[in-house]
């Protein structure tokens, strides 16, 4: 086994496998598999856009009972600082967030075991009948998880209800690494990979849209990193409901994992992580580079490594923040970092439709 004559195999449509995909993250210079990865990207996306969505990341409540040793956010119920907040509150926020452009809620919460089922299901309903501008992408699957427990329902009936309120697509948090030997550590009592998976694969049968995401730069091994990506690879085979993969690093600040693992990850290792996802995950259309959570010239740098997403404008973000690492933009300020990347600005909505493209003569 070669690197050239992996990239050989790829080129030629031959899919990569597991041990390959070790292989190459060990091995391949950076720049080579920056250079495929980015051959691959305008086979799947050859216009020369970076999309965007102009988006808010509220939480609802902060109280968690799971403790996952990689989180800051969290806090244990009657700590000080816990809060829920009502519907009626977040209906408010919601609007607020719609006259202020954003199409997108992304909204997750901590997984608490005191919230009703029917709080979730008038969330929902009430987002869509009273926000129609905002399109709702709720819920990890850690918070189907505990609908589940608390309801009585099964996963399938907890997202047939939330389904026939008007929910459409699901965020991909909850799957942080998808092995267990890491998630015994990190994340023991949130749940294994295969629950993971199933609530995708129940949601996807369903009709549902969602993301897949990783997070990395902790406790894994690259053998955990392609075995992630291998199990979403699988499943999109397998339902095609993934809209897009979205790898992030591990924030270690204010984390209880913070005294073993006391920095962030490399940009280098951030660019290994885009470029292999394109090229492992050749079933999915969109990789989705980030400036907010790896910084504004490293989020610019993974368009040339095989993204073709760049996020959204997060106008509110709070679990980066407890980390103690916050990164800010506008829409504007999106827009200018993607031109400057040679690229034209697309803004999308959650299921990556295109809304608007700039003018060609902006672009770098």
């Amino acid at each position: 086994m070669t690197v050239a004559e992996i990239e050989k195999n790829i080129r030629n449509g031959i899919r990569m496998t597991k041990e390959e995909g070790v292989f190459l993250l060990r091995n391949a210079e950076i720049l080579d598999l920056g250079a495929l990865a980015n051959e691959i990207r305008f086979k799947n996306n050859p216009k020369p856009y970076v999309t965007y969505v102009l988006d808010t990341n509220p939480n609802y409540t902060n109280v968690c009972t799971v403790d996952c040793i990689f989180c800051a956010f969290y806090r244990h119920p009657g700590e000080e600082g816990v809060y829920t907040r009502t519907v009626d509150y977040m209906m408010e926020k919601f609007k607020e967030a719609a006259r202020n452009g954003t199409t997108t809620v992304l909204l997750q919460g901590g997984v608490n075991p005191d919230l009703p089922f029917e709080y979730y299901l008038e969330l929902v309903e009430r987002t869509v009948k009273e926000v129609p501008q905002i399109f709702p992408h709720f819920f990890s699957t850690s918070e189907i998880l505990i609908m589940s427990k608390v309801s009585g329902f099964s996963v399938h009936t907890v997202l047939e209800k939330l389904w026939e309120k008007g929910l459409r697509s699901l965020p991909g948090g909850g799957a942080e690494i998808l092995s267990d030997r890491v998630k015994k550590k990190i994340s023991g009592k949130k749940g294994t990979s295969d629950d993971w998976i199933r609530v995708m694969r129940t949601a996807h049968r369903i009709g549902y849209k969602t993301t897949a995401t990783m997070m990395y730069g902790h406790l894994e091994a690259d053998e955990d990193i392609i075995t992630h990506l291998d199990a979403v690879r699988a499943l999109q085979d397998e339902t095609g409901g993934f809209t897009a993969f979205i790898p992030w690093s591990f924030k270690p600040g204010n984390t209880p994992l913070e005294k073993i693992i006391p920095h962030y990850a490399s940009p280098l290792r951030y660019l290994q992580m885009i470029a292999l996802s394109r090229i492992y995950l050749d079933n999915f259309r969109h990789i989705q580079g980030s400036w907010f959570s790896e910084g504004k010239k490293i989020g610019q740098i993974s368009l040339h490594f095989g993204a073709d997403d760049f996020g959204g404008v997060l106008t509110e973000e709070n679990v980066h923040a407890s980390a103690k690492f916050v990164n800010k933009t506008s829409a504007e300020g999106c827009k200018m970092l993607i031109r400057e990347s040679g690229f034209l600005p697309a803004q999308r909505n959650t299921l990556y439709d295109i809304l608007n493209i700039d003018d060609v003569r902006k672009a770098v």
